[in-house]
């Protein structure tokens, strides 16, 4: 089918990453009328971790996974460093480029028209639908095209144009910088990389308030660096990893960089017919800045709220994806917040934080609590001894260890 300006179509969804194309897929599977609209070519920074309940959840067929991570390493301000082993699993690893594509090619074999072209601007119409302006990316004049909706779902990412556009609060979101380099994997062992391990620099120079990591993709590797902090340059951070990583004359295949949301918003709906998904509501994780797996977790959640919307024509539909994602994921994204707060605000607290994952009770709890994408309640001993050891830890009384 053919979009035009006089078709109105159940819903336009703005933005074609792993939030958007999900919903797509989940209500064009429904058999609503669901015109994807994408801009081609951009491809998020991100480590491109999937954790197994993302897998099975979503049905990824196993060519996608690149890489299988069978440990972490985390790495102190002193170079100490911390391997925590995965017990029995794996985390798979992706390549947003060809990942991203494969979720959207879903939504089109499940009936979703896709369209090349950017969002320009969101209109309400006096019948009470909406109007979608976009520029089509092969129109050489630059001239802009309207589609029609009843709903849109703006899945267009942080600091997103939807948002600012029409919910509240949408234009506030405090972010995180992330820059990444996707470099050729080592052919041999040498220099500490290991094709199955994902390394994690918890070091000041690197970021002075997130995280550095080198994550292996089979045979590419991102190397990054996450900062909210201004003008600190995440090139020449990036720059110090791969020398420290040993990844230095590594050959560099593309460069990327992008805003990442600290926390979700207060409000995903415009009280009409608009809502936002993935990063445009903010779903990214304090502390990891994990994004894939609740950016489509949020994508479902969604989808099944506008699936309501269009058969109820209510607009308190809307409002429920953001309560079923928060009762689902706020008391972890609440626990990360903390976590990211307190250890990651100088180096003596990262020492003792890197030393922290010696232990194997924090190890077997993280682990679980990331493969299943749950807090783990089944061992309130084992938190007990880990909340008292955090406090030493915190305090100083516990020295970190030297490896």
């Amino acid at each position: 089918m053919q979009a035009s300006a006089a078709h109105v179509h159940d819903v336009i969804v703005v933005g074609g990453g792993p939030s958007g194309a999900t919903a797509a897929h989940k209500l064009s599977s429904a058999g609503h009328d669901v015109v994807l609209l994408d801009r081609r070519g951009r491809i998020k920074p991100c480590g491109g971790a999937v954790p197994p309940r993302l897998i099975k959840d979503f049905a990824i067929p196993d060519h996608l996974i690149v890489a299988k991570i069978r440990s972490a390493q985390m790495v102190a301000p002193s170079d100490t460093r911390v391997d925590m082993p995965i017990d029995g699993g794996y985390v798979g690893m992706v390549d947003r480029e060809h990942f991203d594509e494969w979720l959207r090619e879903r939504a089109a074999e499940s009936g979703a028209e896709r369209i090349d072209g950017t969002f320009e601007r969101i209109s309400y119409d006096a019948d009470g639908l909406v109007t979608i302006t976009y520029t089509p990316r092969d129109d050489e004049h630059g001239a802009t095209q309207t589609l029609r909706a009843r709903t849109v779902l703006g899945a267009d990412g942080a600091r997103s144009s939807v948002a600012r556009q029409t919910i509240p609060g949408g234009d506030q979101v405090p972010c995180v910088f992330a820059y990444h380099e996707i470099v050729r994997s080592p052919e041999t062992a040498e220099v500490g990389f290991h094709p199955t391990r994902c390394d994690v620099y918890y070091q000041g120079p690197i970021s002075p308030d997130f995280y550095g990591w080198v994550f292996p993709h089979g045979p590419n590797t991102s190397v990054g660096v996450g900062s909210a902090k201004k003008g600190f340059s995440l090139r020449d951070a990036t720059k110090k990893l791969r020398a420290q990583a040993g990844l230095a004359e590594s050959q560099t295949v593309r460069r990327e960089g992008a805003p990442i949301p600290l926390k979700p918003l207060k409000r995903w709906d415009d009280g009409k017919r608009v809502l936002v998904t993935g990063d445009a509501a903010g779903v990214v994780a304090p502390a990891s800045g994990e994004g894939i797996y609740y950016a489509m977790a949020c994508g479902d959640m969604a989808a099944d709220s506008v699936h309501e919307f269009l058969v109820t024509g209510k607009a308190k539909a809307l409002t429920t994806a953001r309560k079923r994602f928060m009762k689902a994921h706020g008391r972890v994204f609440f626990v990360l917040r903390i976590m990211q707060y307190f250890w990651y605000s100088s180096d003596k607290r990262r020492e003792s934080f890197v030393a922290m994952c010696r232990d194997p009770d924090v190890q077997r709890l993280t682990w679980q609590a990331y493969m299943n994408k749950e807090l783990v309640r089944a061992d309130p001993l084992a938190h007990i001894k880990i909340f008292f050891k955090d406090m030493a830890h915190l305090v100083g009384f516990a020295a970190p260890k030297r490896s």
